[in-house]
């Protein structure tokens, strides 16, 4: 029961310090959504090769000492950061050097995926000193901090301001002189009276035609509702692209398929995260945590290459960016094909599939969120639909894997058990009372890796039921931008 309480205050905790960092960065960085969140997501992913380099290094002679580091380290680091990450004025304006900064700290993010994957490997092949093991922890501390290079280099460099950034005034200095506020909301109804009465084919006009088109539409209202011709209804709820609220949220399809999606595709590469060891070991493989180390590097770079493409997908094509994750989903479905196949070789083809494409998700999710239903209230939807995990990891890994194995365990020990008695070799009844079930080969996998591999396909054809829904706001959002 005690270790119960400290699990689940140590989860909590972890989801405090998730939310505060994204809802800030996100908030901070709405022109960049996507490598925002790759970014920080993928060094989440990321910590846990992290903290073992350390420990490592620090080598302390009992695991009480690891417990108390993890606990007093990351309470130090974020009570030092407490005043510093946090939403900051002019946020919706773009820095012209933006793309150089973000395209400087992918290169860091690969160069440490790649350095710690060397590290892991050499450490578990390899009989390493401690005097090496420091030398590689120094090196990784200094990977971590290279990327304070530049908001230090922002600091000391003014930049021309760019006619198309987006000056934030306060509401007072917006409002022209002497025109209530109430000028503003009336404003408002009419536009969203405009999107309830635009005929259907308006969105199918190209940007710049479409834009005319509203416009006008939206003079023909004020003038009848000024001459009280019609009366502009007052505004029910948000569109998609406002913000919303959770409530709001929960009554969208579009809120449900994203989590469904989510459910289905991460829920699926959480089992295989839960189950590696065994998966491994059914397969022939001795050394099981090497997997878990590759897991966990492809998990960092399948984040931040979901921020990263998905970014280009909306910024360049004005497309909707849960296409990436559909695509993320069919690699998973092909890596679990891989799992339930057991070819030579398998293991190493699944663990990057799956990983790139489950850590894609956590990357690709909060950003289609925050365009969708707003950054007002995005802390409290994007933690709803982290439910969506564990909900997966319950049912597919708690009630689908473990049942299957066990079976198919029970039923290689039956068959072993009745070969010993053939060959007179074991007396009846004396089979496996305290024998541990194991099971061997691609079978003990095979049937749940083909449900994962289906569920993949369904989440991919959940995603692009979203993608055809949401082509108008991604053009509407993006659309301005390549105009």
């Amino acid at each position: 029961m005690q270790m119960c309480i400290l699990i689940f205050v140590g989860n909590n905790g972890e989801t405090y310090f998730n939310t505060a960092a994204l809802v800030s960065c996100v908030q901070n960085f709405p022109k960049s959504r996507g490598p925002v969140v790759g970014i920080l997501k993928g060094f989440a992913g990321l910590s846990g090769a992290i903290l073992t380099q350390i420990y490592t290094m620090i080598n302390f002679p009992d695991q009480a000492s690891l417990i108390f580091m993890i606990a007093v380290g990351p309470a130090m680091v974020v009570i030092a950061l407490m005043f510093i990450i946090r939403p900051v004025g002019g946020h919706r304006q773009v820095r012209p050097s933006d793309g150089l900064s973000f395209t400087f700290i992918y290169s860091v993010c690969l160069l440490l995926a790649a350095y710690l994957m060397g590290v892991m490997l050499l450490e578990d092949l390899v009989s390493v000193s401690h005097t090496l093991v420091t030398i590689f922890t120094v090196i990784l501390f200094f990977l971590l901090i290279t990327p304070i290079i530049v908001p230090i280099a922002l600091s000391f460099s003014e930049e021309p301001r760019d006619p198309a950034e987006e000056v934030l005034l306060p509401k007072s200095e917006q409002q022209e002189a002497g025109k209530p506020e109430q000028s503003d909301q009336e404003h408002e109804v009419i536009f969203s009276e405009v999107e309830d009465e635009k005929p259907v084919e308006v969105d199918l006009l190209p940007a710049s035609e479409r834009q005319k088109r509203i416009a006008q539409l939206q003079a023909e209202l004020f003038q009848a509702a000024a001459k009280g011709a019609v009366r502009v209804k007052r505004k029910r709820g948000p569109h998609r692209g406002e913000d919303f609220t959770l409530m709001q949220a929960l009554i969208k399809a579009d809120f449900w398929l994203i989590f469904f999606s989510l459910l289905l595709g991460s829920g699926s590469g959480l089992t295989v995260i839960d189950n590696l060891g065994q998966m491994s070991q059914s397969l022939g493989y001795d050394n099981t945590h090497i997997f878990v180390s590759m897991i966990s590097i492809w998990n960092f770079l399948g984040r931040v290459g979901g921020g990263y493409f998905s970014e280009i997908i909306v910024r360049d094509h004005a497309y909707p960016r849960p296409v990436s994750m559909a695509v993320a989903q069919l690699v998973m479905a092909v890596g679990h094909v891989f799992f339930a196949m057991g070819w030579p070789g398998a293991m190493y083809i699944g663990t990057l599939l799956i990983g790139l494409g489950y850590g894609a998700h956590w990357a690709i999710v909060p950003a289609a969120a925050s365009e969708l239903f707003g950054l007002k209230k995005f802390g409290a939807l994007y933690n709803f639909l982290t439910l969506a995990n564990p909900a997966g990891s319950l049912v597919f890994s708690g009630v689908i894997a473990s049942s299957i194995y066990d079976h198919e365990a029970e039923k290689q020990a039956h068959q072993h058990h009745i070969q010993l008695q053939m060959s007179g070799l074991l007396f009846s009844g004396l089979y496996g009372q305290d024998e541990v079930l194991k099971c061997e080969g691609s079978v003990c996998f095979f049937l749940t890796s083909m449900i994962m591999s289906g569920f993949c396909v369904i989440a991919a054809v959940l995603s692009m039921i979203l993608v055809y829904r949401t082509k108008i706001v991604y053009a509407n959002l993006y659309g301005k931008s390549r105009t």
